[in-house]
């Protein structure tokens, strides 16, 4: 057996029966090793942050890792963007990059680099294989690294002759560590601080925004004591039937009057909030001065045991408070973000995984959905745009009976675009929103929030996105996926509720003008 053979076998044994390849030369016999290995599907993605974008969205969704082939350094490369994203969202992935052979290195070939370097950039593990013998070890060892909790990235790189090289066998399992127990002394210290009846916020994040977390913390909120989540959650349970939680605004003012005033915050999986960007003479921490900040429960802890505790400490007697169905009347008119928004939540299906890079256009969105029937929304955690496509890629490989909404920003799109043609090509159950309002409209927001000049045509013409325009619905169409276009809010809930019927990938173009 060789050593792509024992790495698939082991890969598939360790429930990794996932890959998001885009393979080179280095790779081939891995190729090779899927037909022999039938238990792990390979998944061609045209780009390589299509891929890791896509091991992100499996991760998020199934709670373990696919695996992503990529070749060489410059394929990794193009790949840590949505990796960057990953790790920010906690996602656990392995990556598998091929090398060189290893007496080929010494020949500084073109496409030779620091693969090491680069993997180091995003990941928590990083393995270079060495000997075909030990490579399912390695492999076995990357997954379990993979899988500590809260998830994380780990890199194996693969050179050549280890991969096509005879004497190697796939190896068992490893043991994965539990999320770590929370210390009596640290949900002490945050019953203290909800006793005191001073106000309070309780940050949620990770696991802290799946059912059990959400139903302990609302056990919680009342008086002076407020829940909120991270910003931005890598998969979040909500929708009626579930406790409701607002995020925790982008924009650094916002954040500041919802923290506004509390004496107390209390981390549940979160980081203490700061300012996504530096702005000249404001604060980058969003913490009131005069707020103590509590760590209840770190991400890789176990957050909801630690909020049952805290609940079962301070409110014994709380109940959970489930959000009430509740979806917008069908607006007719014009098409705009906030209609768009009030078509989503008025036909939302249940189950649904909404993969979020709406951008500017999705201001209107949380609210919107808040009260439709329960399902996942999964957001652009690491602000890497061009992460939503991918990420409806995976989730509906993770998930292959629910329907996925892809809401995503026209500028952002093109950077992964060619995410539909393996949409088409796997017939998945994705339905693309884009909001194509033809300009980065964030950025022209954050050219006046910094304070710079913008007014000027140059300046201007680079955040346009009009000369020429774009047209999503050819581009759909050209890579198999059947396309539309809505121009008012009738159109976009026919075209919504005909994706919904029909099986397999849709693509609606939302024409929406920006919404400042």
């Amino acid at each position: 057996m060789n050593g792509a053979q024992a790495l698939l076998r082991t890969l598939a044994g360790c429930g990794v029966n996932v890959s998001f390849a885009n393979p080179g030369t280095s790779e081939m016999h891995f190729v090779a090793a899927l037909d022999a290995v039938p238990d792990v599907r390979g998944v061609l993605c045209l780009f390589e942050g299509v891929a890791t974008g896509a091991a992100d969205g499996y991760g998020r969704m199934a709670d373990r890792p696919a695996s992503v082939l990529m070749h060489l350094g410059p394929g990794l490369a193009n790949g840590l963007a949505n990796l960057h994203n990953a790790r920010r969202a906690r996602t656990p992935v392995l990556v598998v990059v091929g090398d060189h052979a290893t007496y080929h290195k010494r020949y500084d070939a073109p496409l030779e680099s620091d693969i090491d370097a680069l993997a180091r950039a995003v990941s928590c593990w990083v393995r270079r294989a060495v000997r075909p013998a030990e490579v399912g070890a390695d492999a076995a060892e990357g997954v379990a690294a993979a899988m500590t909790p809260p998830g994380r990235i780990a890199t194996l790189i693969l050179p050549a002759d280890v991969s096509w090289s005879d004497g190697a066998k796939p190896t068992s399992p490893k043991a994965v560590r539990a999320p770590s127990p929370v210390p009596d002394e640290a949900v002490g210290a945050a019953a203290s601080a909800l006793r005191s009846g001073e106000p309070c916020v309780i940050l949620l994040g990770g696991a802290a925004l799946r059912r059990g977390g959400l139903e302990s913390a609302s056990r919680l909120a009342t008086g002076p004591v407020r829940l909120l989540s991270e910003t931005f959650p890598a998969r979040h349970e909500r929708g009626a039937g579930l406790p409701h939680v607002d995020r925790l605004a982008y924009l650094a003012e916002f954040a500041s009057a919802q923290l506004g005033g509390a004496r107390h915050l209390i981390l549940a999986g979160a980081r203490a909030p700061v300012s996504f960007f530096a702005y000249p003479a404001k604060p980058s921490s969003l913490v009131p001065d005069d707020c103590t900040v509590h760590v209840l429960a770190e991400p890789g802890d176990d957050v909801a045991s630690a909020l049952t505790a805290l609940a079962d400490l301070v409110a014994p007697d709380g109940k959970p408070t489930p959000r009430q169905p509740e979806r917008p009347q069908l607006p007719d008119g014009d098409l705009t973000a906030e209609t768009a928004a009030m078509v989503i939540g008025a036909l939302l299906p249940e189950a649904a995984i909404v993969c979020d890079e709406a951008n500017t256009s999705g201001l209107w969105l949380g609210g919107a959905t808040a009260g439709a029937p329960p399902h996942d929304w999964l957001t652009l955690t690491g602000g890497a745009i061009g992460q939503g496509l991918p990420l409806a890629t995976g989730a509906a490989i993770a998930c292959p009976g629910r329907s996925v909404l892809a809401l995503e920003a026209d500028g952002s799109a093109m950077y992964t675009i060619s995410a539909l043609w393996t949409h088409a090509r796997e017939q998945l159950d994705v339905t693309t929103v884009i909001f194509s309002n033809r300009r980065y409209a964030i950025l022209g927001m954050e050219l006046d929030r910094v304070g710079a000049d913008g007014s000027g045509h140059a300046a201007r013409r680079l955040l346009d996105l009009s000369e020429p325009a774009i047209d999503f619905t050819a581009l759909a169409a050209g890579m198999g996926v059947p396309a539309s276009r809505a121009t008012t809010a009738a159109e976009l809930a026919a075209a919504l509720t005909q994706a919904a019927a029909e099986p397999g990938p849709h693509l609606i173009e939302a024409v929406v003008p920006p919404p400042f």
